[in-house]
């Protein structure tokens, strides 16, 4: 949002954003938009103004979970253990993307707009690259594994598993499916 908006435009918007994430959080990343218009007050043009895209809107919505996983990532970093360090910021990116409902889709890779990318995965792609990086330097991963490849695994378990009686519990039995493989070690 730039800083040059009218006083109206930025209330709007502050207001949008808030009615947002809470029917994010209700209904997931489908939360109807006329539904946020309505009860933020504004017409549907004025949402579609300050989030031209439904993913722009989710990413607005991410931006403050995504910015904590963003600084455990960086924390994370000075562990002794890198398998350990990313593998705890791997559970959290699921624990965060189960519990909050709609992070999934913003961390998605298939963004109508392509030339912007998706903020919400490049953040994390950054933020997240060192660990990966020493992981990999260390043997614990491939050395072809990238960020994003582990981001669009977390957002595919998450995703599949919404509608599970316990998603939570389904998200991370199946990460650990992942993460060790489907064939027992000999």
């Amino acid at each position: 949002m730039p800083g040059q908006q009218r006083a109206d435009a930025r209330r709007n918007y502050a207001r949008i954003l808030e009615v947002a994430e809470e029917e994010v959080a209700a209904h997931g990343a489908n939360a109807s938009l006329e539904q946020i218009a309505r009860t933020a007050g504004v017409g549907s043009a004025t949402v579609r103004r300050h989030f031209p895209t439904r993913h722009a809107l989710l990413e607005a919505v991410s931006q403050e979970r995504i910015a904590l996983l963003a600084a455990r990532a960086q924390e994370l970093a000075g562990e002794s253990d890198s398998r350990r360090a990313l593998l705890e910021w791997l559970d959290d990116v699921v624990s965060y993307c189960v519990t909050a409902r709609g992070l999934a889709a913003a961390l998605a890779y298939d963004t109508p707009d392509p030339a912007h990318g998706n903020s919400c995965s490049m953040t994390l792609e950054e933020s997240a690259a060192p660990l990966v990086a020493r992981a990999a330097r260390d043997g614990a991963v491939s050395p072809g594994v990238t960020v994003g490849d582990l981001i669009a695994l977390i957002v595919g378990i998450t995703l599949t598993t919404e509608r599970h009686p316990d998603p939570a519990a389904e998200a991370s039995r199946l990460f650990r499916i992942a993460v060790a493989g489907i064939s027992p070690e000999n």
